[in-house]
C-alpha cells in the first residue's frame, strides 16, 4: 500500500538558510530510493520560516528502507538545532 506524508517543519527564528541547506540535501538521494515516488521539500513564500516536505513511498518497506539510510540519519541528527517544531500528516491519495 503507498504510504504519503506530509511533514511541516518551522524552523527556529534566523535559522531558515540551515533548515533549508537540511532539507535540500534530502531531495536527491531520496528520489533514488528504491520505492520512492516522490519526494520534494518546499519553502513558504509568505512564511520563510516554514518548510514541507511531501514524500510518496511504494510501501512500508520502502519507507522504512528511507529511515535507515544514511543521508536520513544525517537529517536526523542535525535538525533540532534549528527547528522550533515539526509535525507530519498521513495523506490519502483521492485521485
Amino acid at each position: 500500500m503507498t504510504i504519503t506524508k506530509r511533514v511541516t517543519f518551522i524552523a527556529k527564528d534566523g535559522s531558515e538558510d540551515k533548515m533549508r541547506e537540511l532539507l535540500i540535501a534530502m531531495v536527491e538521494p531520496s528520489k533514488k530510493e528504491d520505492g520512492c515516488i516522490f519526494y520534494d521539500i518546499f519553502q513558504y513564500e509568505n512564511s520563510p520560516r516554514k518548510f514541507m516536505a511531501v514524500e510518496s513511498w511504494r510501501d512500508e518497506k520502502a519507507l522504512d528502507g528511507h529511515k535507515a539510510s544514511a543521508h536520513y540519519a544525517i537529517y536526523k541528527s542535525s535538525y533540532e538545532p534549528y527547528c522550533e517544531s515539526k509535525y507530519s500528516d498521513e495523506l490519502k491519495v483521492l485521485g
